[in-house]
Formats: structure tokens, C-alpha cells, sequence
């Protein structure tokens, strides 16, 4: 595939979608998140609809190198619709790659996007806590967008602009707390 990823550097801003159709509505809402939390910074998309199957070969040199960009992340965003009330098996097989702690010390924030406000606690039950397995910082809640909210996205009313106002507090502490500790 030869996907053009840049070398990890701990700086950097990755957002992580796991939606198998490119281009979907789930990474704008995700870069939407990733711009928000991390106004000055130009996030890595890294799209796991470009690899399809290729997440499943243990041998796969692009989806290695993903795997690496994304643990290398400063702040890591992880997206993905609601199939079935939990996150898709695409996020999931490519999540399941990293050992325990795989991603220890990364500040991530899990979003997930649905129709319907019954699936609202899929990003607390089936996202949150895997990332949180694998070792994640998770500082904030998980942030669920309904489907038709997402056309508001850099409006006046913009639901991303509103969760983060209310709740993006504690994962800036997360982002500056190693900043701090270098002091």
C-alpha cells in the first residue's frame, strides 16, 4: 500500500477511525475533535478503511507502521460508528494488535457516532474501555454524536465545540501534565 506515514514523534496528534468506508462521516466528526482539542496542531489521519483486510495480516507492513504511529501519538483520537451497539470489528482487529499496555501513556479521547440516542452508551462500554486496557490515558468521558448533529459541525452550534466546552478540561491537564513534570 505504501501509505505515507511519517516517522512517530511524540508531538504529534493521530486520529484513528474506524469506520471501513473512506471518507466517512465518522473521521470529519473525528478530525472535528482532534482540531478542538488540539487547535495549533495538523493531525494524523490514519483511515483504517485504506487497509481493509490487510488489519488482519499479522504481517503487514503498513498496518505495522499505523500501529506504530499510533502509539507514538501526544494526543490519539479514536473514532468509530455504532454496528450493532459497539465499535466495528475493523477498530477492534486493529486495536487487538497491541499487547498489553500497547499504548500506555498515549491521552486518548474516544468518540463514536450513531443514529440513534439509545446507542449513546456505546462509547463508554465498548471504546473507552479498551482503550483504557490498552494502557490509554482517558481522561474525559467518551463523546457520542448523533448522526444528525454532525452538519453542525463549524457552525454556531457546533456539538464538538459544546462537549469540549463542558468536558475537554481534563484531557488539556493530561496533555500538559508530562510538559509540567519535565519543570
Amino acid at each position: 500500500m505504501g501509505l505515507p506515514y511519517p516517522p512517530p514523534a511524540a508531538d504529534d496528534v493521530v486520529v484513528l477511525v474506524g469506520n471501513p468506508r473512506p471518507g466517512s462521516r465518522t473521521a470529519t466528526a473525528a478530525l472535528r475533535v482532534a482540531e478542538v482539542l488540539d487547535p495549533g496542531a495538523t493531525p494524523v489521519l490514519v483511515d483504517l478503511a485504506a487497509f481493509g483486510p490487510a488489519v488482519l495480516d499479522p504481517d503487514d507492513a503498513d498496518v505495522t507502521a499505523a500501529t506504530a504511529r499510533v502509539a507514538a501519538a501526544r494526543l490519539l483520537v479514536v473514532a468509530s460508528p455504532v454496528y450493532k451497539g459497539a465499535a466495528t470489528g475493523l477498530l477492534k482487529a486493529f486495536l487487538d494488535r497491541y499487547g498489553p499496555g500497547g499504548l500506555a501513556g498515549v491521552v486518548a479521547q474516544a468518540v463514536m457516532v450513531g443514529a440513534s440516542p439509545a446507542h449513546g452508551h456505546a462509547v463508554e462500554t465498548t471504546l473507552r474501555p479498551v482503550l483504557v486496557e490498552l494502557g490509554a490515558v482517558c481522561p474525559a468521558a467518551g463523546l457520542y454524536l448523533q448522526e444528525q448533529r454532525l452538519p453542525a459541525l463549524r457552525t454556531d452550534d457546533d456539538p464538538v465545540v459544546a462537549w469540549a466546552d463542558a468536558h475537554a478540561w481534563p484531557v488539556h491537564a493530561a496533555l500538559a501534565a508530562p510538559a509540567l513534570a519535565a519543570l
